[in-house]
């Protein structure tokens, strides 16, 4: 069962518009990104053990990414036609995303909306609150010199 609309500007191979879990399917809509958290860590390097609400004063989280949305949603190409021509309806058309399922991603915290689905949390993050992605293992250390 594929998602309505994912077809057209933004439709990418091997996107994956649903997450299926049991016998119910998660879907993400418009420029939105479900992030499957990272456990945050309670001690210190040196040890010491932390109260709860020390990480929940930081700024910025971590997490996979699960599932995206098919992306921000563009204008029908009306404006490019005439009054009196008949406009033909034509499939929804998206900006995509940068994202891809399986990146590693920074966000803001405060952007962040926690929900439960099949017992497992996860946090819908808009793409705009998306700071930095990494992706892959061929990701070089350093940059070349020429660029």
């Amino acid at each position: 069962m594929g998602l309505p609309g994912c077809r057209g500007l933004g439709r990418r191979e091997g996107l994956t518009p649903a997450m299926k879990k049991g016998p119910r399917e998660l879907f993400v809509v418009g420029d939105r990104v479900l992030i499957r958290p990272e456990e945050e860590e309670n001690r210190t390097r040196a040890g010491l053990l932390l109260p709860p609400g020390v990480k929940e004063k930081e700024d910025i989280r971590s997490g996979t990414v699960a599932a995206l949305g098919p992306g921000t949603p563009l204008p029908p190409p009306e404006a490019e036609s005439e009054d009196w021509q008949q406009i033909q309806q034509s499939a929804p058309r998206y900006l995509p995303m940068q994202v891809k399922i399986g990146d590693s991603a920074l966000f803001f915290r405060k952007a962040a909306i926690e929900i439960s689905f099949e017992d497992e949390k996860f946090l819908v993050v808009p793409h705009s609150a998306i700071l930095v992605l990494v992706r892959g293992e061929n990701v070089p250390d350093e940059l070349p010199e020429d660029i």
